[in-house]
């Protein structure tokens, strides 16, 4: 379902849930991402809900808090970004120890080309938001390091919210895994 015009990257409150059919396949970077078999598997399966709450807080900064749920009601765990571009340590059900910082950037600022493309107006208007998470404790697995941006896109003719990923890790040596994920505009979000 498209996402309304009042949905956008200065109010991302809403439940999003993840099109699996207009995606790009998250096999590999997951695979990059230490993710057992099993787990992506199992991720295949499933479409992810995003609970999403936007605000800003007393100070006047943004924070972007999801709730994600595997569609069916099971948990999937927190993941709240903090527009402030101050590294972060959180520690992910999945991915272990990561270090996050987030913030609002126009286009310019981004370099990867890829994270860059067929934005909607509004989206390069107010900022795409734009997230960097490595892993800080990679064990014997993958070192790596994902660059994201979130906004809306134009995709078979309807305004979605798309996230953009273009990941680095030492298990890929010929450039970034780049991964486009869209998803369903599902309903506002009451946060009171």
């Amino acid at each position: 379902m498209a996402a309304p015009p009042s949905v956008t990257t200065k109010n991302l409150s809403g439940v999003f849930i993840s099109n699996r059919h207009l995606s790009d396949s998250a096999d590999e970077l997951l695979r990059l991402q230490n993710v057992s078999w099993h787990k992506r598997k199992m991720a295949q399966m499933f479409n992810v809900a995003l609970y999403t709450k936007h605000y800003t807080d007393d100070n006047g900064v943004e924070h972007i808090d999801m709730d994600q749920k595997l569609v069916g009601g099971i948990p999937g765990g927190s993941d709240n970004h903090t527009l402030d571009w101050q590294e972060r340590d959180v520690t992910d059900l999945v991915f272990g120890l990561l270090s996050v910082k987030t913030h609002r950037v126009s286009l310019e600022s981004i370099e990867d080309e890829f994270l860059k493309t067929d934005w909607t107006e509004d989206t390069i208007a107010d900022g795409v938001i734009h997230t960097v998470i490595s892993n800080k404790n990679p064990g014997d697995g993958h070192a790596w390091k994902a660059e994201q941006t979130w906004g809306f896109q134009l995709v078979d003719g309807e305004r979605r919210h798309v996230r953009l990923a273009s990941l680095t890790s030492s298990g890929k040596t010929d450039g970034p895994q780049c991964v486009r994920t869209v998803y369903d505009y599902c309903k506002s979000y009451s946060t009171s």
